[in-house]
């Protein structure tokens, strides 16, 4: 399998298949292509019929998408762990995987992923931003607490439903939005887990500078250790 994808330092969604496919052990190459650059479309076109990324390539087939990238290794690799086993767990990872690929608008564009970064914390955030992470959180606590006891991750096992997070943890992380000490245990799972240490030091090796993921926040900490 092949997956192209965007900066490992800012794609969000290139973050997702990638992280879950490495977790999971499935084996793949990758390419990257840098983000907003005058042949960034050209470039990506020429892969993907969206025009963006990320896109799995599968021999003759391509898939779109980070959410149906996951239902594509679901599929073809149905005893490796994507979703949770038990059928209500499933379905309540698929619902809030769901609910993260179409919601929580407000904090995407107040904090765009930035790997390598911490800003400083804010004393507040808009209403909207504030009612992101407050489901946010009790999203989370509602996986863990009915389906990932005994676990490090929402559903127990690392799954999709935590790889289609993963990006949320890292903008809570590197805003320092205060959070619920529970929330800051699961948030550590994430970006502690060895598949997300190797893309955080693949991302600050980058040389692509990006100005408007850079900008509007007081800067705390220039250059993050990956392995903090």
């Amino acid at each position: 399998m092949y997956l192209i994808i965007g900066n490992k330092l800012y794609s969000s969604w290139s973050l997702r298949p990638w992280l879950l496919m490495k977790a999971l052990g499935m084996p793949f190459k990758e390419t990257v292509i840098p983000l907003s650059q005058p042949d960034s479309k050209k470039n990506i076109l020429a892969h993907s019929p969206s025009g963006k990324v990320p896109l799995l390539i599968d021999g003759n087939i391509r898939v779109w998408e980070s959410l149906a990238i996951a239902e594509y290794l679901a599929d073809k690799l149905p005893n490796a762990g994507v979703w949770p086993n038990d059928t209500t767990a499933r379905a309540h990872a698929r619902s809030a995987s769901s609910e993260m690929h179409a919601g929580f608008q407000a904090l995407r564009q107040a904090c765009p992923m930035n790997l390598g970064r911490q800003f400083k914390a804010r004393a507040t955030w808009t209403p909207d931003v504030a009612d992101n992470v407050e489901r946010i959180e009790a999203l989370w606590a509602e996986a863990r607490q009915k389906f990932g006891k005994g676990g490090l991750f929402l559903y127990g096992t690392f799954s999709a439903a935590d790889a289609m997070f993963a990006p949320v943890v890292t903008r809570l992380d590197t805003y320092q939005i205060k959070v619920k000490p529970e929330t800051r245990l699961y948030m550590n799972s994430i970006l502690h887990h060895p598949a997300f240490v190797d893309w955080r030091v693949a991302a600050l090796k980058e040389t692509w500078f990006l100005p408007h993921y850079e900008q509007g926040h007081e800067i705390a900490v220039s250059h993050i250790n990956p392995k903090s």
